[in-house]
Parts: structure tokens; sequence; C-alpha cells
């Protein structure tokens, strides 16, 4: 089985690549993709990357900001559905999507009523972790104005720059597929003094390799 390891940043998967290059599993041949940060370098780097050498299986990994206060750093949840939250207009203090303009239609493929769901069908293995509702902008959110717009109408959990593309591509491939993603900070008004990336990474990386050790 072919598999797709993909991430934003080096950094965020050194860990789990360092552990490749040690490891040897007998039943998955994995291969690793660093996408770039943000959509638009996700979706090129993807479409390349499927028509060279189209995966059986594909990973996004990636740390994240989470909108609840209640959840630990470092927690790593599976992301189950994607939505766009910059996508759009502004109607003098109002924001609104594709979708509320009608140049989009709820259930246009891939979407289903506005989101883009990972049915977490045909997949290999899946990890025991627990799932969360994403948020993918272009813009980190650090105010308290762009925290509110993006709870009262998407009620996400997790906030990312990639995962709606890769929802979106391996939804349109029909490749079965899992986003993974590990908090690393709280999304409020900007201050990275409070975040545990390094905190993030490990657990993400540990999450990683726990998973891929079952291939052997």
């Amino acid at each position: 089985m072919k598999i797709l390891v993909t991430a934003a940043t080096t950094f965020e998967i050194q860990p789990f690549m360092d552990h490749l290059a040690s490891r040897n599993y007998r039943n998955c041949q994995v291969t690793t993709l660093i996408g770039g940060i943000g959509m638009m370098h996700t979706a090129y780097q993807l479409g390349r990357q499927f028509a060279s050498s189209r995966p059986d299986f594909a990973i996004q990994a990636g740390i994240a900001g989470c909108f609840d206060h209640s959840w630990e750093m470092g927690k790593v949840v599976i992301v189950d559905k994607e939505q766009l939250g910059d996508l759009g207009v502004e109607d003098d203090q109002a924001y609104k999507d594709l979708f509320d303009i009608q140049l989009w239609q709820p259930d246009q493929p891939p979407f289903t009523n506005r989101q883009l769901i990972n049915p977490l069908t045909d997949l290999p293995h899946l990890p025991g972790l627990p799932t969360a509702s994403g948020v993918t902008i272009n813009t980190v959110s650090g105010s308290e104005r762009t925290r509110q717009l993006l709870v009262d109408k998407y009620n996400p959990e997790v906030e990312s720059m990639e995962g709606a593309a890769f929802h979106y591509a391996c939804l349109l491939e029909k490749i079965p597929f899992l986003q993974l993603r590990s908090i690393s900070n709280y999304v409020e008004v900007r201050d990275k003094s409070k975040w545990k990336i390094q905190l993030a990474i490990k657990e993400l990386n540990d999450a990683l390799i726990k998973y891929f050790e079952r291939w052997n």
C-alpha cells in the first residue's frame, strides 16, 4: 500500500521523518510531502503528487489552534469535517461565504451541507483518537472579533491553514484520508508566549509513529 504523509512545514513532522529513515515497514510504502503553508500551496503540491504518484491512502499532519479552552495543549485529534472560514464577501459589518451568496450550493460536490466531510471509510486502520470539526483560514485568527465570527458561523473546534484544501483534493480524487492535528494554542488575541508548539509537535509525531508501528 502506498501512503502519503503531508504537512505544511518540515518541523511539524521532522521526528516522524527521522523515524522513517531508520524503519522499514513491510506492508506499506511511505512518501512524505512538505506542501507549504496555506491552502494555495497545499492544493498545488497535492495536485502534482496525485498526478505523478497516486497514493492508496493520504494523511495530513500538523499543529492547530483550538477554540475550546477546556482542551489540553498537545491533544491530538482526527479532523472529520472541514469548512472554509474566509472565502466570501464582506457586506458592511456582515461576512457572507460563497454558500450564503449562492455562488456555491450546499451539496455541490465534494461538499455535504456546506462541509467537507471525511467519511472515515476504507481506511487501513482508524486511530483511537477523538474527532473534531475544523475551519480553514488564510489568516491565523488573532482577535476576539474574528474568533467570535468563526464560532458563530461555523462552530469549529480547531483552526488550520491547510485542512480544507486537503479534504477537498482527497474527496474529489476518492482517496481515503486522515487529517491529524495536535493543539498548539488557543484561538484568541495573539500571545505566542502561551503557545506550546514543541509539545504539540511531540504529541503529533508520537501519534503518527504509534499509528505506523501497527504496520510492522
